[in-house]
């Protein structure tokens, strides 16, 4: 068979074959550990929070767990492959297997690349297939957490906020509670907002209801009292308002950016700019999913490039605490730089994107100076 037809793994070498397969074993291993440590981590928290105030069994919390799990894990796989790959070069370091390719004239480059490029397609199909199961999952979790302890709560005591309108009008609803047999919003004011040309908004209009259903592109409300800034108050018996909300979708509350699966983002994040709130969060999200296999590549280089200078160095001990601290670092880095994003102090795309390409300028510079010195 020609080689053009062969799959990838096929055409790699020897060397490079090894080399992926001790890299898969530790990164099982290393996933394996952390999975342990959260799922426990997890299930500690999940008995003491949802478990204190509704009495569950032990097997519907390590359901919830299994629900919670998988997206905290997603989360912490770069840490997966920093220690993953940092075992596995580590292993084949103490065997003398590196020093054995490097005196066969072998490049570092020549199983490195491969490692990352295996890191890089695990990535992509973390962001396309895992990722986004994970996220509904939380998404089933936090719906479940909310109906337990809603049952416990009285669930319908909680507020509703409402936001509609476009760029020339904004209104904004709040109602203490909503009848959910009949869908009608009960104790209902809608504030109403006017834009100048200047581009200022000013509240035009206040008005209180008893209640209000939304149908047919419009709110019917029911003795209702509206009042203008410097004019006296007007009562309605019945009141209609056009509405932008469709029906369906009125009362659907978002679902938080960590809960929304990858393929959703682009959908949701044009759902709530034209519901008229805010969707940095989102963007945000939807950056860091993307850098996603950049971030796991990055650390599969970075953890290579420290295990290649203890052949030269000899400081095992050292060189792998100083691969820890970086890791961490580059954790702390990104929760700071996803803090930046989330406050808008920098775009979303530069907090998304930043950490992973600083760790990749950072291990290829560390492999070049190990590699050419």
């Amino acid at each position: 068979m020609s080689a053009t037809f062969l799959p990838p793994f096929a055409r790699l070498g020897r060397i490079e074959r090894y080399v992926l397969v001790q890299q898969g074993r530790s990164l099982a291993v290393a996933l394996a550990i952390v999975a342990a440590l959260v799922m426990l981590i997890d299930f500690v928290e999940i008995s003491r929070g949802v478990g204190s105030d509704v009495d569950l069994s032990a097997l519907r919390i390590l359901g919830l767990m299994l629900l919670k799990s998988p997206a905290v894990i997603v989360q912490l796989l770069p840490f997966v492959f920093l220690f993953g790959t940092l075992a596995a070069f580590v292993g084949l370091n103490r065997r003398s297997e590196l020093i054995a390719m490097r005196a066969a004239g072998v490049s570092a480059w020549r199983f490195v690349l491969p490692a990352a490029g295996a890191a890089f397609v695990i990535g992509v199909l973390t962001v396309t297939v895992l990722a986004p199961i994970a996220s509904s999952a939380d998404g089933l979790f936090q719906r479940e957490r909310q109906r337990l302890s809603g049952s416990v709560l009285g669930g319908d005591g909680q507020a509703i906020w409402l936001r509609e309108g476009d760029e020339n009008r904004q209104t904004v609803i709040r109602a203490e509670r909503q009848d959910r047999a009949s869908g009608r919003l009960l104790g209902v004011t809608f504030f109403i907002y006017t834009t100048d040309p200047d581009g200022r908004r000013t509240v035009s209009e206040r008005i209180q209801a008893a209640s209000a259903t939304l149908s047919a592109g419009k709110w019917r409300l029911l003795d209702a009292v509206g009042a203008q800034p410097g004019e006296r108050q007007v009562r309605y018996a019945t009141l209609d308002l056009l509405s932008s909300l469709a029906d369906e979708e009125a009362f659907e509350r978002f679902a938080r950016p960590q809960s929304t699966p990858f393929w959703s983002l682009p959908a949701q994040i044009t759902r709530i700019e034209e519901a008229g709130f805010s969707s940095t969060a989102y963007r945000l999200r939807l950056q860091q999913q993307l850098a996603i296999p950049l971030m796991f590549a990055a650390m599969s280089i970075l953890a290579a490039a420290f295990s290649l200078r203890l052949m030269r160095l000899g400081d095992l001990a050292r060189m792998i605490a100083s691969a820890v601290v970086l890791g961490f670092a580059f954790f702390f880095v990104n929760q700071a730089s996803a803090a930046f994003g989330s406050a808008q102090v920098i775009p979303p795309i530069l907090a998304a994107w930043l950490p992973p390409v600083l760790t990749a300028l950072a291990a290829f510079t560390l492999l070049f100076y190990t590699e050419d010195g």
